[in-house]
C-alpha cells in the first residue's frame, strides 16, 4: 500500500556519533562552546573543595557564569566566522 508520498529516511539512520561529526564540520564552534562549558564545570567542581570561606550559592554562580560566558562567547565567534564565510570570503564572479 503505497501513500505516493515517499519520505527519505536517510536522515534516521545515522547514529548519534556520526551526526555529531556532521553538525560540528557545520558549525565548528558549537562542539568548542560544549568542550569548554564542560571543561569550566569540572575546573570548578575540582575546586569546589579549596573555595575557603566563601558561600557554595556564590562559587557556584560564579562557575554558571563564566560556563555560560565561555558558550557564548564561542557562539558569538561562530557567528562572526560563518558571516566572514558567507559574505567576505566568497570569491567573486
Amino acid at each position: 500500500m503505497s501513500t505516493g508520498t515517499d519520505v527519505s529516511l536517510s536522515s534516521y539512520d545515522e547514529d548519534q556519533g556520526s551526526k555529531l561529526i556532521r553538525k560540528a564540520k557545520e558549525a565548528p564552534f558549537v562542539p568548542i562552546g560544549m568542550a569548554g562549558f564542560a571543561a569550566i564545570v569540572a575546573y570548578g567542581l575540582y575546586k569546589l573543595k579549596s573555595r575557603g570561606n566563601t558561600k557554595m550559592s556564590v562559587h557556584l554562580i560564579h562557575m554558571r557564569v563564566a560556563a555560560q560566558g565561555f558558550v557564548v562567547g564561542a557562539m558569538t565567534l561562530g557567528m562572526g566566522y560563518s558571516m566572514y564565510k558567507e559574505f567576505w570570503a566568497k570569491p567573486k564572479p
